[in-house]
């Protein structure tokens, strides 16, 4: 029984620590943050023109890394790097929590990838 108890209580403090860790942005202040966004991701977050991506239901890390690999200049694309120079990183997390939180609308890779006819 003591035993039980505490892997119950190790295993209440790692989803408690995870949680954490994961919980970074406000998906409501994402949502009017990324208005600009809009116009080629979609408000709901699934593009209609394949070349721009999709971000609906992507990985919300991800999404922070490549809006930051834009902003530093990894990400070659002058584009998003014109969109993102004035985010901070509370704009890119709150953001990113948006986008990962929305449902997306690809259930396969068919058709979405170059060359799929």
């Amino acid at each position: 029984m003591k035993r039980a108890l505490t892997l119950l209580s190790f295993g209440a403090m790692l989803a408690f620590a995870s949680t954490q860790l994961l919980a970074n942005g406000n998906i409501e202040h994402g949502k009017q943050k990324a208005a600009t966004c809009f116009a080629c991701h979609g408000a709901d977050g699934n593009a209609v023109i394949p070349q721009y991506p999709r971000l609906a239901g992507q990985y919300n890390l991800y999404l922070q890394q490549a809006l930051h690999e834009y902003k530093d200049g990894q990400r070659n694309n002058p584009i998003m790097k014109g969109m993102v120079a004035t985010l901070s990183d509370q704009d890119i997390e709150d953001i990113s929590a948006y986008f990962s939180s929305l449902p997306s609308k690809l259930d396969t890779l068919q058709g979405h990838i170059q060359g799929d006819k």
